[in-house]
């Protein structure tokens, strides 16, 4: 803890103001000093604490005057609440009360509207008026609960390793990539020395062509058909691309596109360049790891070429109401033939409430986002734009957090 901070609070009490709220970066088991600062305590923790038994190591479930329990969705916190709240009662010596009556809460601080974290405010503002003799007034119903109702979580429990299971696949991915193409290399250098050994005659190269033979089989075996596959497809697609045009379908509607550009000096410059690769071995691999554009895994892009008739612009915005932002949208788009009109809403409408005075709500109204709670206002926020024709196209875009 800061050596400076009592003289900071010092400082803004002589401010004036009503509540002065100190925070600490985590204070481990055996740091209260804290409580010598403030008039009431509240110490918030997670369900790893480790077994019941270190909970007696916790100084500040001796002074704390309300505890919260943070990540009430985690697996373990309904045990984890249990045993805080029999520790609690054993420390203030309460056995005359029920364990559940203790100040201990359960709560989902990034939850939207946690009904753990409404409960836990009124709370607080019981026991300010209780020790302090302060009233504050809420509009917010109590919940009748001190934990979280809902514990659904964006990640299940028994997928919270899912970012490992796409590293190990991914993992698995490339050494696949590396045991086909050795496998690959290998037969294509045997293949090359049967053909030099299969134009002689003599009766040594015949009983070394019988072994090389038997070897290619042996070494074919190694390689999967979809290795094969993929080497002819990428020749194929090689001997495509040096043709004067491309013509290739999406969603059922065929594109030519010109697969050649021509410079000032009037020489012809293709527009893809292809890989010059001899070896199978280094097709497979490029192909496995790179590939053409519109080819799996993709990282030229999902088309086979850039359109040619506008520029991939994307017109963004999203701030206040709907009259603002549709101002913006006409700004962005008024020089351009097609409109790609990308709209972020902002955090009350992606969660479904209206705006409202309530605290958690009014502050977040048009922040981050445009604020949209009626029919009517989307058809203020698309005025003036033909969202059915074929040069038009919406997409809604989560600026936060979504349920």
């Amino acid at each position: 803890m800061p050596e400076v901070l009592p003289d900071a609070v010092n400082l803004v009490k002589a401010a004036g103001f009503d509540i002065i709220i100190l925070e600490t970066a985590g204070i481990g088991q055996g740091d209260s000093r804290i409580v010598d600062l403030v008039d009431l305590s509240v110490y918030v923790m997670t369900a790893d604490f480790g077994a019941p038994s270190q909970l007696e190591k916790i100084d500040m479930l001796d002074y704390a005057d309300m505890v919260v329990l943070n990540k009430y969705e985690k697996k373990g916190s309904e045990d984890a609440i249990r045993d805080i709240r029999k520790q609690v009662q054993r420390n203030r010596k309460a056995f005359d009360q029920s364990p559940d009556a203790m100040p201990v809460f359960g709560t989902i601080a990034s939850k939207f509207n946690d009904d753990g974290i409404t409960a836990f405010y009124h709370g607080l503002l019981d026991l300010i008026e209780d020790t302090k003799q302060i009233q504050y007034k809420s509009c917010l119903p109590k919940t009748g609960k001190k934990a979280s109702s809902s514990q659904t979580i964006i990640i299940p429990g028994d997928r919270v390793r899912y970012l490992s299971e796409i590293a190990d696949t991914i993992r698995g991915y490339h050494e696949t990539t590396q045991i086909q193409a050795k496998a690959v290399r290998n037969r294509a250098h045997l293949m090359y020395t049967l053909e030099v050994f299969e134009n002689k005659d003599e009766l040594s190269s015949q009983t070394l062509l019988a072994e090389l033979k038997k070897a290619v089989d042996d070494m074919s075996a190694g390689v999967d058909p979809e290795t094969d596959r993929a080497i002819e497809e990428f020749n194929d697609r090689k001997t495509r691309y040096q043709q004067e045009e491309l013509v290739y379908q999406v969603r059922g509607k065929e594109f030519r596109a010109p697969l050649f550009t021509q410079s000032l000096s009037h020489s012809k410059i293709p527009r893809i360049s292809t890989p010059q690769f001899d070896d199978p071995a280094e097709q497979y691999k490029w192909v496995r790891k790179e590939n053409f554009a519109g080819f799996f895994p993709y990282t030229a892009g999902v088309f086979p070429l850039k359109r040619a008739d506008e520029d991939p612009t994307r017109m963004f915005a999203g701030e206040g109401g709907p009259e603002d932002t549709n101002k913006r949208f006409k700004l962005l788009s008024a020089e351009y033939p097609a409109k790609r009109l990308s709209t972020a809403f902002d955090s009350v409408t992606l969660y479904g409430f209206d705006p409202d005075i309530r605290p958690d709500i009014y502050g977040k109204i048009g922040t981050s986002g445009v604020s949209i709670c009626t029919l009517d206002d989307i058809k203020v926020l698309y005025d003036g734009f033909d969202l059915c024709a074929p040069n038009t196209s919406v997409s809604m875009t989560i600026n936060g957090p979504a349920p």
